[in-house]
């Protein structure tokens, strides 16, 4: 029987704008289902059109009118620091709604969740670190040249289903550094992580409207987007519906940060030992039960190998134990809702009806009679043009892709519409090294899924654009203005002769 609990929010059908829980224009709400038991986890509030509006132009007055973009770096970050010790406080909160809303291990969420109080202290010591102000020697004929850096303004931040407490932080801790003010618009598949990010700036007394929270479905978040006081939408979901923003945002000439799908390769090379690879791949596919946008889907190997590939991550998928993400014993829970787990099996079955050889998994556990659980699935002998080795699955699905040798696997590797992620398997660093320059993706990892959040996470091609994540990630939320001045002001220390 798997485990549920109730949501600890405060006040789950109320909306945070303008640091005060207000009620919405409609009674309309939002059921969120737990995916392990599919009875209704939580209630909550489903901003609309006006609402939304509300939300932007309470963080508009905040932005041109308030205290936040007006405070020092240090001050701001004072502020942050407070919210991370909050977030901190409240991280076992956020690993009980984790698996509740899309069917992480508890395990897992209960792992991860303090992170979020990490990332907005990494942030805070950019007050410190980072050249907010630099000094340049001109040619224009000004006597000092000065680059400034200053807040976008005011940022959108919408948030996906899949990591909801991560992701919030990536984007709201170095918008809050740099200034802006902030409307988040939480998923409703997933909204208690943004319900839980508003009553953490509640509690640390963060000035009215630098964080607003709504939570709506895709017609509101629309209005969101187009709402000409939004000087910026950072958003991670799906290419589609990235494509779609940029191009309502690109009539007004307006800034955004896309962090969209992946279909990533593994590339295993000759001198690396099959078993071991298998096992990392396998291990890291039941990730969130595969809902990872890094997720390395593809795996490309030498051609007389790939069979044993196959089959071994099959095998070690037959070990995998699934179901209630609540359980210790667990490996990997559900996926997040049942539109999901449709999509899922019905990439499955395409595959299968296209020929290709089930070498692990292929449908719902047999011991599981409720819940949006699928069995970890690995493809034998995919054909790179296939929808299974070219679409984003977002479950845990595995394609093995023959390559007739190394340069052909890079070949196969880039041959994607993503990329987002990537890994090279090989017992020579340098040979890692060079295939990692040749592949388009914004990571590589050596033997593993690896990404790094406090360098920088981002795509190119269709995977996105920006980058989040350290000093890279602070950049998006900042203007740069160039000042020439015909003497030095006296904020700046004297020249010394």
């Amino acid at each position: 029987m798997a485990t549920s609990f109730q949501a600890p929010l405060k006040d789950p059908k109320r909306i945070f704008i303008g640091g005060e829980w207000v009620d919405p224009s409609s009674d309309a709400l939002i059921d969120v289902i737990s995916p392990a038991t599919e009875e209704l986890f939580v209630q909550v509030a489903s901003a609309q059109a006006s609402d939304v509006d509300r939300a932007v132009a309470a963080a508009r007055d905040a932005f041109d009118n308030g205290p936040w973009p007006r405070m020092s770096h240090k001050e701001r970050a004072d502020y942050m620091n407070r919210l991370a010790e909050e977030l901190t406080a409240r991280a076992a909160d956020a690993a009980q709604i984790w698996p509740n809303e899309m069917g992480i291990l508890h395990s897992v969420a209960s792992s991860v969740t303090p992170a979020a109080g990490h990332f907005f202290r990494y942030y805070a010591k950019m007050a410190d670190t980072f050249a907010f102000e630099e000094e340049h020697k001109t040619v224009s004929g000004a006597k000092l040249g000065l680059l400034v850096r200053e807040p976008v303004g005011v940022v959108g931040a919408i948030i996906p289903w899949n990591g909801p407490i991560m992701i919030t932080a990536f984007k709201v801790a170095p918008a809050l550094i740099a200034g802006c003010t902030v409307v988040i618009k939480g998923s409703p598949e997933a909204p208690g992580h943004a319900l839980l990010m508003a009553e953490v700036a509640e509690k640390v007394g963060l000035p009215k409207g630098v964080i607003n929270v709504v939570i709506a479905d895709r017609d509101a978040s629309e209005a969101l987007v187009r709402n000409p006081g939004i000087d910026k939408i950072s958003f991670t979901g799906s290419s589609a519906t990235g494509r779609h923003i940029a191009s309502i945002l690109g009539e007004r000439m307006a800034r955004y940060t896309l962090e969209l799908g992946g279909k990533s390769a593994a590339i295993i090379l000759d001198d690396y030992d099959v078993e071991t690879a298998a096992n990392e791949i396998a291990a890291r596919a039941c990730d969130m039960t595969g809902q990872v946008c890094a997720a390395l889907t593809r795996v490309v190997v030498p051609r007389h190998r790939a069979d044993a590939v196959a089959d071994a991550i099959g095998a070690a998928f037959s070990k995998v134990v699934v179901g209630d993400p609540f359980d210790p014993a667990t490996q990997m829970g559900p996926v997040a809702t049942r539109k999901q787990r449709d999509r899922v099996q019905g990439y499955i079955d395409r595959a299968k009806a296209d020929g290709y050889r089930v070498a692990g998994g292929g449908g719902r556990p047999a011991h599981l009679n409720r819940g949006f659980f699928v069995e970890p699935t690995v493809f034998a002998g995919v054909d790179n043009n296939a929808a299974i080795a070219q679409e984003e699955v977002f479950g845990p699905v595995l394609s093995v892709i023959p390559a007739a040798d190394e340069a052909d696997a890079v070949r196969i590797a880039n041959d994607s519409q993503f990329g987002l992620n990537g890994a090279v398997f090989t017992n020579d660093v340098d040979r890692a090294y060079s295939v990692a320059r040749q592949i388009r993706t914004g990571t590589v990892g050596h033997n593993g899924h690896h990404v790094d959040f406090m360098i920088a996470f981002g795509g190119f091609k269709q995977s996105g654009v920006g980058r989040e994540g350290g000093v890279e990630g602070l950049y998006p939320y900042l203007e740069t203005k160039t000042i020439l001045l015909g003497g030095r002001p006296g904020h700046l220390p004297p020249v010394e002769v």
